[in-house]
């Protein structure tokens, strides 16, 4: 397929830039992030006039326009949501938001305001991406995976997700917590450190935390590192405390 087949197949949703195996692991679709790039090598800037006046951006990724008959509400003051991305009816965008290349948002999402969901990342169904909430992108290298935040979890204010991090089904980020594949994070429930790269586990209710750092200077110091702590796994008491979410929309 050439580079516009496959924006059209993204945009549709039958096509994704990253996939879930049998397994659970998911895999970068190499084959979409080759035509993404292909798409900006053939792209030549020209400038936009009426509805995107005062831009200038590839001739070939204007950003997407929607209707009524899509089911995405796109709420005025400043948000764009880019050629090759998917946003499924349901979906609300609250401005100034930016959904970038190849993202995928799905059914029932809250994308709120100044929130970023970066090129090829993958979002699930009824996720609230909450103010400020910024969601990393990767195009090259290649192979490398993208974010993945699956259903039904709630991403708090300010949290920063990178480097192909996976939240799993149902989790929570409390405000400000930042997850990225160098950062140990420290699950207080079963007393142990997930492994590097492991995705946050289902229904975990995660809060930034820190750790003592271990040199003799730092110790002396009193220095300590930020680390994410699941403190809990959701129950009854912590789902009602979302449910206030569905009621918004």
């Amino acid at each position: 397929m050439n580079w516009q087949q496959v924006f059209e197949q993204l945009e549709a949703g039958q096509l994704r830039s990253a996939t879930k195996d049998d397994n659970g692991v998911w895999h970068a679709n190499v084959e979409v992030k080759q035509a993404i790039l292909a798409a900006f090598k053939a792209g030549e800037n020209v400038a936009f006039d009426g509805a995107y006046g005062g831009f200038v951006d590839k001739n070939n990724l204007a950003p997407r326009q929607f209707s009524p008959q899509d089911g995405v509400r796109l709420v005025p003051g400043g948000s764009s949501v880019r050629r090759g991305s998917y946003v499924a009816p349901g979906v609300i965008i609250m401005p100034p938001a930016y959904i970038n290349i190849g993202a995928f948002v799905d059914e029932g999402t809250m994308v709120d305001s100044h929130a970023l969901v970066g090129s090829c990342a993958q979002i699930g169904k009824n996720v609230h991406l909450s103010a400020g909430v910024q969601i990393g992108g990767v195009l090259e290298p290649i192979g490398a995976s993208p974010v993945i935040v699956e259903d039904n979890a709630f991403i708090s204010a300010g949290c920063i997700l990178v480097e192909g991090v996976v939240v799993s089904e149902g989790a929570v980020l409390a405000p400000s917590v930042t997850l990225s594949a160098s950062i140990p994070v420290y699950d207080a429930v079963n007393e142990v450190m997930l492994e590097k790269g492991a995705p946050i586990p289902r229904n975990a209710i995660v809060i930034p935390g820190t750790r003592p750092m271990q040199s003799e200077w730092a110790q002396k110091q009193g220095l300590s590192m930020q680390c994410p702590v699941i403190v809990k796994y959701r129950d009854e008491q912590s789902d009602a405390a979302l449910e206030l979410e569905q009621a918004l929309r």
